[in-house]
């Protein structure tokens, strides 16, 4: 059991970490547009390409949980179901984004998105918002944002390849090239996985293997100065073995194979020199899911979920002071479901306008609000507003920031329409967010600190009703909790980072089973550092430390998950001027840990490899 009575803000400010951000980091999720950080009112974290390398891992997932206020859980071995919470909330409320998609499953039961298959291999930068903003990003952007993007075509041209291998025959390999000529940019990239695994059953002994392709491809014309074509596609293909999760996890044959398709195509107009500039995209997500009882026959039962979007944003800008950003968007997501002797298929259509602006009165002061209306075909409307502002009174050595958002989710096609449990009648989820913060950099910009404090409150959220047997309105839930992050850089060749959170999230449902317990699977503290040295003669040495609080698996809080602590360390040595070696071991003291109860976890694995560049 990890106790955390000795962690405190001022035990993280001993840390000597490194600068991984600076004030003039470019962020996209918090208006749906490029801006300075110095600009936004809200709390954005950036995990970069050198970051990504430098920390050598595999799943999304892992590097996230070294961000602030981010609790995860996963069932098992690489690949198994996955979810992400961000400051308390549910993992169904938080928005994905890849390349500028939505990705959240519309075939889930809370239209969530399962970040088991989503691996580094294609990703570049990661995007991090926490807190509501529905404004900009509509339905299920409750606990906030996570955007992933992939390379940018090189100016020139560029490739980059690399291969691993490590403990259970695990093999990962990677390439990908890009290039620019003239007025056409584009590049095309793909990743492959496979691992023997682990027994996602904590009591099995049979091994779950995964494999896992991921490809991804960009193309930009620019037709002129003014006028531009934007083409982006990213593909999925997965195979898992896993155990069976009804009823206690066991040893089992089930099979799991997955296939996600993401395309976007759009246009960008700029006129009057810049100053109104348009963006015209459809996006298209396919999720189909299948599953096997027993591997080499058809499947027994499987999903498929699609969501086709136009999307059109506007930005006008009459004064360098001031923006006005506004758009239209129409969304159709649909559901087909078969198995166990029957069939069912779903849909929807949500139509959205919003408006925000931007204004700088002054030097230093940068604020923002806006307005948002979803109608959906079920339920009608929902309308959110957020406001946030960010003042820098010294040329942003400090910024404070303050942050109000709302945000809501509509109710799932699964939750709508489900032949057994469905519920038309379901309203959709709403909260409202509030935080306050400070960046505080100094020493020259070789350090930053950063504090946030927050609360949410959500209501009318959608839970399982055991007295209907069907979906209902019948959960409300308060988060409230700090943030913290250092970074110090006390010399070029030294970057450490450290994050801590405090989140207090409660069920406040008023039920007498449930009321006043901890959410399931969002332990109240944790704790990561992580240092990176760039040694004079070439070699680069890191490790990072997480630590975990205790937390527990069930909302009546009657099974307790442990808290836990891992290490890991890394190494990489370039080899020539164009190659270089790499290594890491994970779990490096050979925790026994779990993040969902009764599934299996890593033990001590190592792991070497190659990159190339030319």
């Amino acid at each position: 059991m990890l106790k955390f009575a000795t962690i405190s803000l001022l035990a993280l400010a001993t840390a000597t970490p490194a600068l991984a951000q600076t004030t003039d980091d470019i962020v996209v999720t918090a208006s749906g547009i490029e801006q300075s950080r110095d600009e936004v009112g809200q709390a954005i974290t950036i995990i970069d390409a050198d970051t990504i390398e430098k920390r050598q891992t595999v799943d999304v997932v892992d590097l996230l949980a070294t961000t602030p206020s981010v609790r995860f859980s996963r069932t098992g071995s690489t690949g198994s179901v996955s979810g992400i919470s961000l400051r308390g909330a549910e993992t169904t409320q938080t928005l994905v984004l890849i390349d500028g998609v939505k990705v959240n499953d519309p075939s889930g039961i809370g239209d969530g998105y399962d970040f088991g298959h989503l691996l580094t291999g294609n990703i570049s930068r990661i995007e991090v918002l926490r807190g509501s903003n529905s404004v900009v990003h509509g339905s299920q952007a409750i606990g906030g944002v996570v955007s992933l993007t992939t390379a940018t075509p090189a100016d020139g041209f560029a490739g980059n390849a690399s291969a691993e291998y490590g403990y259970s025959d695990t093999l990962t390999a990677k390439a990908d090239v890009s290039g620019t000529a003239g007025r056409v940019s584009g590049g095309i990239g793909g990743a492959y996985f496979r691992t023997d695994g682990i027994s996602s059953a904590a009591v099995g002994t049979e091994k779950d293997g995964y494999k896992n392709f991921a490809g991804n491809a960009r193309l930009k014309i620019a037709f002129s100065d003014a006028l531009s074509l934007d083409l982006r596609g990213y593909y999925i293909n997965a195979d898992l073995d896993y155990d069976s999760f009804f009823g206690a996890p066991a040893d089992s044959p089930d099979i799991a194979k997955l296939d996600q398709y993401v395309g976007y195509a759009g246009l960008n107009l700029g006129l009057l020199d810049g100053r109104f500039t348009s963006r015209a995209a459809l996006t298209y997500l396919r999720n189909d899911r299948d599953y096997y009882f027993v591997r080499g026959t058809a499947p027994d039962y499987g999903y498929s979920g699609t969501n086709l979007r136009f999307e059109y944003q506007g930005v006008v800008t009459p004064v360098e002071q001031a923006k006005l950003i506004f758009g239209y968007e129409h969304e159709r997501p649909d559901y087909d479901f078969f198995g166990f002797g029957s069939t069912d298929s779903q849909r929807a259509n949500i139509d959205s306008v919003y408006a925000l602006a931007i204004v700088q009165p002054f030097a230093g002061l940068s604020v923002t609000g806006g307005i948002r209306h979803d109608d959906h075909s079920q339920f009608g409307g929902a309308t959110t507003l957020g406001a946030n502002a960010n003042y820098s009174p010294n040329d942003g050595a400090t910024n404070v920031r303050l942050s109000y958002g709302e945000g809501f989710k509509a109710p799932s096609l699964y939750q709508l329409y489900d032949a057994f449990s469905g519920n038309a009648a379901l309203r959709p989820e709403r909260s409202k967010s509030y935080d306050a913060g400070i960046d505080q950099s100094l020493a020259d910009g070789r350090a930053l600190i950063s504090l946030t404090a927050f609360l949410r409150n959500t209501t009318d959220q959608i839970n399982y009703d055991n007295a209907t047997f069907t979906y209902g309105n019948i959960d409300r839930t308060r988060a409230k909790g700090v943030e913290a992050t250092l970074a110090l850089r006390p010399v070029d060749a030294l970057n450490v980072t450290a994050s801590y959170s405090y989140i207090d999230a409660r069920d406040r449902s008023g039920r007498l089973a449930f009321d006043g317990k901890r959410l399931p699977r969002r332990a109240e503290q944790a704790v990561s550092v992580s240092a990176d040295y760039d040694w004079s003669f070439g070699l680069s040495t890191g490790a990072t430390v997480t630590l975990v609080g205790d937390s527990f698996d069930d909302a009546a809080n009657s099974v307790r998950l442990d808290g836990y602590a891992l290490a890991g360390i890394r190494a990489s040595l370039p080899v020539g001027g164009n190659f270089e070696i790499y290594g890491r071991v994970d779990n490096l003291f050979d925790a026994d840990y779990a993040t969902a109860a009764g599934f299996g976890t890593y033990g001590r694995a190592a792991y070497g490899g190659v990159r190339a560049r030319f």
